[in-house]
């Protein structure tokens, strides 16, 4: 049984996955920092904000994060969470996700993370304890990913106004606000933000505003106030946004995590 620990002092564990449990408050911050296993982080209540040099990702409630061995990254409570991670050697399955995401949980995942964390750290193999965790590992492989990420460009005047943007996101904002503003052509500017991001301006910037967006709601904030706050005319319009990205309007998105089931988190 492992609670409130750092991964450093149990990284070299001879198991090729270990379980820990952390609680954190209000507004709490883990530094940048990086460990050899990857790891998958589930919050119970509360959202996480995690940060790296690729991107940004926004971690409602009952879904997890998968992070790669060896990624810098930052992670960030809102509200008090529940944390159960486990930490998974490199080799210790074939075909592990090679970049960050934010996954679904299922009903079943999340009964065998809380589990986990009550488990002796080096469990017999060939016991309860070793069934638990090598179900882990099989589950790990069909968690569904969801569309909560924020890739940041490498191109340092647009992570500029990108991180502008975030500041203070407006769906008001035009292609050619974005182009004058970098002293750059409609057609180089188009080439340059989907190369660095993968992503148009507009759905960037709509996953920009779901993202600012999230950690509010999940606070319980009405929805008619962040949408009005966050540029939209409407309640029904940023609804009709946040359906398109998450296939469910915000009501049934924090109820389904609230009641057991993110959407779309079956295996």
């Amino acid at each position: 049984m492992v609670r409130n620990a750092a991964i450093f002092d149990y990284e070299d564990t001879p198991r090729p996955i270990v379980a820990l449990g952390n609680d954190y408050p209000v507004n709490f911050t883990i530094l940048p920092h990086r460990h050899r296993r990857s790891q998958l982080l589930y919050g119970s209540d509360g959202v996480l904000l995690v940060r790296t040099e690729q991107g940004r990702w926004v971690v409602p409630p009952e879904r997890g994060v998968w992070l790669p061995g060896g990624i810098t990254h930052e992670v960030q409570s809102i509200g008090a969470v529940k944390v159960r991670s486990v930490y998974v050697e490199p080799d210790a399955v074939p075909g592990l996700p090679a970049e960050c995401q934010v996954v679904g949980v299922s009903a079943l995942m999340r009964s065998l993370l809380i589990e986990a964390v009550d488990l002796p750290l080096e469990y017999d193999r060939d016991s309860r304890a070793g069934l638990i965790m090598a179900l882990i590992l099989e589950e790990i492989g069909r968690m569904p990913v969801l569309p909560l990420n924020l890739p940041l460009p490498g191109h340092a005047a647009l992570a500029a106004r990108c991180r502008h943007f975030l500041d203070g996101p407006t769906p008001h904002d035009t292609i050619d606000d974005w182009c004058d503003a970098l002293a750059m052509s409609r057609r180089a500017f188009t080439r340059l933000f989907r190369q660095e991001t993968g992503l148009s301006l507009s759905a960037w910037r709509q996953q920009a505003c779901l993202f600012h967006a999230l950690p509010r709601l999940a606070a319980g904030e009405p929805v008619t106030v962040v949408a009005l706050d966050l540029g939209y005319d409407s309640a029904a319009a940023f609804t009709t946004m946040f359906k398109r990205l998450l296939g469910v309007p915000p009501s049934r998105y924090f109820g389904a995590a609230s009641g057991g089931g993110a959407p779309g988190s079956r295996p």
